[in-house]
C-alpha cells in the first residue's frame, strides 16, 4: 500500500488495521474503553459517536461531525463495539447505511493508486492497466459516449460484492466481461467497496453468552454506560415520535407536571422536601426538563433545597447538560436503576400502555417524553370536545 498508515487512518475497516495498529486489535475491550476515557485528547470522541447515532436514527446520508483524524480508528472500533452490545438490527442497519455512505463519499475523491491499494488490502483479485481500456460505447440522445477504465475485477469477487445490490445494471450479464474480469470505472468500484463496508459493520461474531458478558462488563464503566443509555433513550424516543404529535414544551405560568410520569414526579417531590437525590436521579430530571425546554433558572431552583447545593456549581452543570443536548433516559434505563414508580403509584398509562394508531394494537410506553406528549394530546382533545359540547348546548 502507498501511504499505508494514512489509508488505515482514513479507512479503519481495512484488514491491515490489525497490522498497523496491532495494539488496538489485541487490546481487551474494557481496557480500550478505559483508554479513551482517561486520555484528554479523546474527550470529544463520545460526543462524536452520540451525534453519529442521532444522524443515523434520522436516516441522514451525511455526518457533519465526521473527521479523518487520530480519533477515526477509535471512532470506528467504538461503533462496532456499541452495535454488538446493542444487538438491535434496526439500529445496526441505520448505522451501517450512514457509515458506508460516508465511506463512499471519501472513496469518490481517491486517486487510482489509493483505490487500487484499498482493493489489494481487501484481497480482491483486481488488475490495474497503465492505459485506459475502452470497454463499451453507448448512445445517449444521438451522442456516442465511450466508456473506459483502468480497473478490472475478477467476476467471482464482483459477484460477491454486488450480490445484494438490486440495480439491474449491476448484474453480471449487463457488465463488460473478458477473460473472467469485469471492467469497472472508479465510481462503480467505490460502490462495491461501500457495500463491503456496510456488510462488515452488520457482521457480528461471537455467541450470545460472550456478548452478554461483554455488555455487562462494559456497562460497569460509568462513562460508557452514560453514552449507551443516551443512545437507547434517543432510539426509544425516535420510535415513538409523531405517533401522537403534540407540543410538549414548557410554557410560563402553566403547570405541566400533571402530565409527568410518576418517576419524574417522585424525584421532584424528593427534591422539594430536601431529600438528597442520587447522582442518577439528578441527571434524569435535568435531561428530562431540558428536553421540555424548561428555563435553566427553573431547573436550578429545583436543587436549591439539596443538602450539598452550590448555585455556581449547579448552574454550570445544568448549562453543560443543555449544551450537550442529551436525550432523557428511556424507560428501560429508569427501570434498570430501580427508579420506575408505575407500580408504587398504580400509573395505568405506564402499566397498561396505550393504543397505537400506527400499529393498531396496544403498546407499552417506552420513553418519559412520549408519556408527556401522549397525556397532553389527550388533554387537548378533551378540551376541544368540551368546547364543542358547550357550543352545542
Amino acid at each position: 500500500m502507498s501511504n499505508d498508515f494514512d489509508l488505515i487512518r482514513q479507512y479503519p475497516w481495512l484488514p491491515s488495521l490489525k497490522i498497523y495498529r496491532s495494539d488496538l486489535a489485541s487490546i481487551n475491550p474494557i481496557e480500550f474503553i478505559k483508554d479513551i476515557i482517561t486520555d484528554p485528547s479523546k474527550e470529544v470522541l463520545w460526543d462524536r459517536i452520540y451525534e453519529f447515532f442521532k444522524s443515523a436514527f434520522d436516516n441522514l446520508e451525511y455526518f457533519s461531525y465526521y473527521k479523518i483524524d487520530d480519533l477515526n480508528i477509535y471512532f470506528y472500533l467504538s461503533l462496532r463495539m456499541l452495535l454488538i452490545i446493542l444487538n438491535n438490527k434496526s439500529i445496526s442497519y441505520r448505522v451501517a447505511n450512514l457509515y458506508s455512505k460516508i465511506t463512499y463519499n471519501e472513496l469518490a475523491t481517491e486517486n487510482d493508486s489509493n483505490l487500487y491499494s484499498i482493493c489489494k488490502d481487501l484481497k480482491l483479485d483486481i488488475k490495474y492497466e497503465q492505459e485506459p481500456i475502452i470497454f463499451r460505447k453507448i448512445a445517449i440522445k444521438d451522442q456516442l459516449e465511450t466508456l473506459q477504465t483502468k480497473f478490472k475485477i475478477h467476476f467471482s469477487d464482483y459477484l460477491k460484492l454486488s450480490s445484494r445490490l438490486k440495480d439491474d445494471f449491476r448484474k453480471l450479464i449487463n457488465n463488460a466481461l473478458k477473460d473472467g474480469y469485469v471492467y469497472l470505472r472508479p465510481k462503480s468500484l467505490s460502490r462495491l467497496i461501500q457495500e463491503y463496508v456496510r456488510m462488515k459493520i452488520l457482521k457480528f461474531e461471537g455467541d450470545i453468552e460472550n456478548i452478554n458478558k461483554l455488555k455487562e462488563d462494559l456497562l460497569k464503566v460509568q462513562e460508557f454506560k452514560d453514552l449507551y443509555d443516551s443512545i437507547i433513550a434517543d432510539w426509544e424516543l425516535k420510535k415513538e415520535r409523531f405517533e401522537y404529535s403534540f407540543e410538549t414544551a414548557f410554557k410560563k405560568g402553566e403547570d405541566i407536571s400533571k402530565n409527568f410520569p410518576t418517576c419524574m414526579n417522585e424525584i421532584l417531590v424528593k427534591a422539594e422536601i430536601g431529600q438528597n437525590l442520587q447522582h442518577t436521579e439528578r441527571l434524569i430530571i435535568v435531561f428530562f426538563l431540558l428536553a421540555l425546554n424548561c428555563p435553566k433558572e427553573f431547573i436550578i431552583n429545583i436543587f436549591s433545597k439539596q443538602p450539598d447545593y452550590d448555585e455556581n456549581k449547579t448552574t454550570y452543570q445544568v448549562e453543560f447538560a443543555k449544551k450537550k443536548g442529551y436525550v432523557p433516559h428511556a424507560c428501560s434505563t429508569i427501570k434498570s436503576l430501580n427508579l420506575c414508580m408505575a407500580q408504587k403509584h398504580n400509573d395505568k398509562l405506564c402499566l397498561d400502555g396505550y393504543f397505537s394508531k400506527k400499529n393498531n394494537k396496544q403498546k407499552k410506553i417506552s420513553h418519559p417524553l412520549f408519556y408527556v406528549q401522549f397525556k397532553q394530546y389527550h388533554s387537548a382533545k378533551l378540551k376541544n370536545k368540551d368546547k364543542i359540547q358547550e357550543k352545542n348546548d
